[in-house]
């Protein structure tokens, strides 16, 4: 196992060069690049933003200011640079890194990452290992215990339904597991805030936040308290969504393992049906579930609680990456990504030892993998 454990932790190099060699090359692509952001944000808010240049890039501010009032009339390849003057669009350019060819400009990065030097946001004067480090507790917290009551409700509810197959049990909690797996997170989530926070009905739960103002002063079980009462809607809208899924799976692979004729052996010998359920059945049925854990908690943690981060103003991974996409903050979407990649191969590497701590028979080494 320990070779094997090696193994893919070398492979990690090449498949995370892989993904930032697609990124980077994919953002080289996109049209309006923080160079015309900039630009556009003086063509209509001239003194503010070179206000803001000035303060940020490190530049001159008097040098920039009387740059940024010239106008030249000579052409440029940003679109609205026209009226600036050319060596104020090199000092941006400078600024955000692009006044060296593309393939320095990542081989630069790559050198930074691999110090996890992830660099600095063009936007917010501050580290992208410090916005990620920062950000990352809220993400990590409703990813973590949503995925944890998932697990909790559906495993069990799974089982119920296999062994009930067929029944009214199983025909109700069907319709009800449809309408999860129909309706999409953020509609639970603005319907909880209708009838929970205020919006229409009862105003039991907070809106927005993970704690309450004025928390610094509360003594720490007063905090936690606070911090479960503050992520019960955004962890609800999230299970009501997300738990349809994996009783289907555990569902549909206990009554795979139940016809099986292990399982009528085990019967014909006189065993009690829990023993045969438990004993034998929930050993095989469950590595398809173990398998689909780091799945499950990567959709979570990285998309499912975007819009849930947008509408509970809870500020995360989700909200961050988003705000930097929108933003072209190329730094922190290229730092989030490589953040969010190195996670998911270290979870897929779990989930199979985990695959092998639950059934030993499984041996990746002597498949060569």
């Amino acid at each position: 196992m320990a070779s094997y454990i090696l193994k893919r932790l070398l492979l990690m190099i090449p498949t995370l060069f892989g993904i930032l060699v697609i990124s980077f090359v994919v953002i080289q692509f996109v049209p309006g690049g923080p160079v015309e952001r900039m630009i556009a944000e003086l063509q209509g808010h001239g003194g503010e933003a070179t206000a803001r240049f000035a303060g940020g890039g490190g530049g001159d501010s008097g040098s920039a200011g009387a740059m940024a009032a010239s106008a030249t009339g000579q052409g440029s390849q940003y679109r609205g640079a026209q009226g600036l003057d050319p060596e104020f669009i090199a000092e941006l350019e400078k600024l955000y890194g692009f006044d060296k060819p593309a393939p320095e400009r990542f081989w630069i990065m790559l050198k930074n990452y691999a110090r996890f030097d992830l660099g600095q946001s063009y936007y917010r004067d501050v580290g992208v290992w410090s916005l990620v480090t920062e950000k990352m507790p809220v993400s990590i917290s409703l990813g973590l215990w949503s995925t944890l009551i998932i697990y909790l409700i559906s495993i069990p509810l799974g089982i119920k339904k296999a062994v009930r197959d067929g029944e009214p049990f199983d025909m109700w909690t069907s319709a009800a597991i449809f309408v999860g797996y129909a309706v999409p997170s953020f509609m639970f989530a603005i319907l909880l805030i209708v009838l929970f926070a205020g919006g229409r009905y009862l105003d039991i739960f907070p809106l927005r936040g993970l704690l309450s103002d004025g928390w610094q002063d509360m003594p720490w079980w007063r905090v936690a308290a606070d911090y479960a009462w503050h992520m019960v809607l955004p962890t609800l809208a999230l299970v009501i969504s997300g738990f349809a899924s994996l009783t289907l799976l555990t569902k549909n692979s206990f009554l795979d393992e139940i016809g099986k004729q292990y399982v009528l052996t085990a019967r014909a010998k006189g065993l009690a049906e829990r023993d045969v359920l438990y004993g034998h059945v929930f050993r095989n049925a469950m590595l398809i579930v173990i398998a689909g854990f780091p799945a499950a908690f990567i959709s979570i943690f990285f998309t499912g609680s975007l819009l849930i981060e947008v509408i509970f103003s809870l500020d995360g991974l989700g909200l961050l990456g988003y705000e930097s996409v929108i933003n072209r903050d190329y730094p922190v979407v290229l730092g989030t990504l490589y953040i969010f990649a190195l996670i998911g191969l270290i979870a897929t590497l779990v989930r199979d030892v985990v695959y092998v701590l639950v059934d030993p028979r499984i041996d990746f080494e002597a498949r060569g993998v």
